[in-house]
């Protein structure tokens, strides 16, 4: 009744639930997830700073590795201020702009990194398919409007619906079900009429995260056919490689969505706490993932900042 009350008294004001149920840990696994938010920021950023130094680092395979990092940076600067806030006592309540100006970043970064993730793809099939072409197809003009296609997909293409929401009646209980603020979140808090934000986002998901993981697949396809052509066991083993990390970027970012999606859609009887862990896991597991995997199985990278370590401590 007491949170029914407050979250009614200001129709421009949302309560965050945080972690339901573990209210009196709170302390405790803020410690965990400072951790974790340090750790994006620190691993991205060593990324951006190894790229951006090295000059043997500047070609098209590794701008599309700095895309990612800056991706996964600013996917954990969206959402550090609302969860550390919730759980070190700091604060539990939004504003609707702020709401929704997180829900704009969080979705467009999504996006964002389905479409890095596809771009390189493409690096790779072009790497492998056709080598002898590969620095006159991918010239830094090129990465350049690439890269530009990339933000105007992910951040003008979401921006109808996101927009709407700042002009939707907020009839029930302003209680959202996570740390952060998502689009099917204040959905569920509406009255107004939403068949338009519904049947928009289901399009957008399906021509954005579903179309770009089918087009991975497709160029893995070819890439594996290419492959196997190749002679040399020694040659096809070195191609695989060169595409390892990268299969595995694409898997931390689909399977946590496709968890997180299944959860939603045939867990209704689970706790709580289960869909909050999981859209944390959502958020967080890409960007911390993604500088480890980079950083261990790419050998340029690796060389690197084992370097810069080394130089650090001398």
């Amino acid at each position: 009744m007491d949170i029914f009350l407050k979250t009614n008294l200001d129709t421009s004001t949302f309560l965050l639930t945080g972690f339901p149920g573990l209210e009196q840990s709170y302390v405790w696994i803020a410690i965990p997830f400072s951790s974790i938010y340090a750790m994006v920021l620190l691993g991205n950023c060593l990324i951006l700073h190894v790229i951006r130094t090295e000059q043997s680092l500047h070609e098209p395979m590794f701008y599309f590795l700095a895309m990612l990092a800056l991706t996964d940076l600013c996917m954990g600067l969206s959402t550090v201020h609302t969860v550390l806030g919730i759980l070190w006592g700091l604060s539990s309540d939004i504003s609707l702009n702020v709401c929704i100006g997180q829900s704009f970043f969080i979705h467009g970064l999504s996006f964002m990194e389905s479409s890095v993730l596809l771009a390189m793809s493409f690096d790779r099939y072009i790497a492998i398919c056709n080598p002898l072409r590969y620095s006159s197809i991918l010239t830094n003009a090129r990465i350049i409007k690439i890269g530009a296609v990339i933000i105007i997909r992910s951040f003008l293409f979401i921006t109808p619906v996101i927009i709407r929401l700042k002009f939707f009646h907020y009839c029930r209980p302003h209680v959202l079900s996570h740390s952060f603020c998502l689009h099917q979140d204040l959905l569920r808090l509406t009255c107004s009429d939403i068949r338009f934000n519904s049947f928009y986002a289901l399009g957008l998901v399906i021509c954005t995260l579903m179309l770009d993981s089918v087009l991975i697949l497709v160029s893995y396809v070819l890439i594996l056919k290419s492959v196997l052509a190749i002679a040399s066991r020694e040659e096809r083993l070195k191609s695989f490689q060169t595409c390892v990390s990268h299969i595995c970027a694409v898997l931390v970012f689909y399977i946590p969505i496709i968890s997180l999606t299944m959860v939603h859609r045939f867990g209704k009887h689970l706790s709580p706490i289960v869909h909050v862990l999981m859209g944390n896991i959502y958020i967080l597991f890409p960007p911390l993932m993604n500088p480890v995997i980079y950083s261990v199985k790419t050998q340029q990278i690796r060389s690197k900042i084992q370097r810069f370590f080394s130089w650090q401590r001398y």
